[in-house]
């Protein structure tokens, strides 16, 4: 099982490469589009959102790559105008933005392990 500190040591890790290099968002994919229409947000608040993820944030991962096999996948959870949303990022390869892979309105309730109840 991993570690609120491992989870962590990941965010920390993403936030200072995505500073450095930026981040690239799958938008090809219809539903991470359509949730920023619905959402009625702009693309910038969605990145605001994601540099502001903590490990009380955590739903799972890391998960291996197995399409494109470009490293571990990381999924979290956050609220934005009252919808939870499922958020999938992770690392790229070295010298290259940060990848989101998904950021929609989830299509399932998510487990928070790092939360505590009343947060949830």
């Amino acid at each position: 099982m991993i570690t609120k500190d491992e989870v962590q040591t990941f965010l920390d890790s993403f936030h200072t490469k995505m500073k450095i290099f930026g981040i690239i968002y799958r938008d090809d994919r219809g539903k991470n589009q359509r949730a920023l229409e619905e959402l009625e947000i702009v693309p910038s608040y969605r990145k605001e959102i994601i540099e502001s993820l903590k490990s009380e944030d955590y739903i799972e991962g890391p998960l291996p790559d197995e399409l494109h096999g470009l490293g571990q996948m990381w999924v979290f959870g956050n609220k934005v105008k009252g919808k939870e949303i499922y958020i999938k990022i992770m690392m790229g390869t070295p010298n290259n933005p940060t990848i989101c892979i998904s950021f929609h309105i989830a299509e399932y309730k998510l487990s928070y392990p790092f939360k505590n109840q009343e947060e949830k």
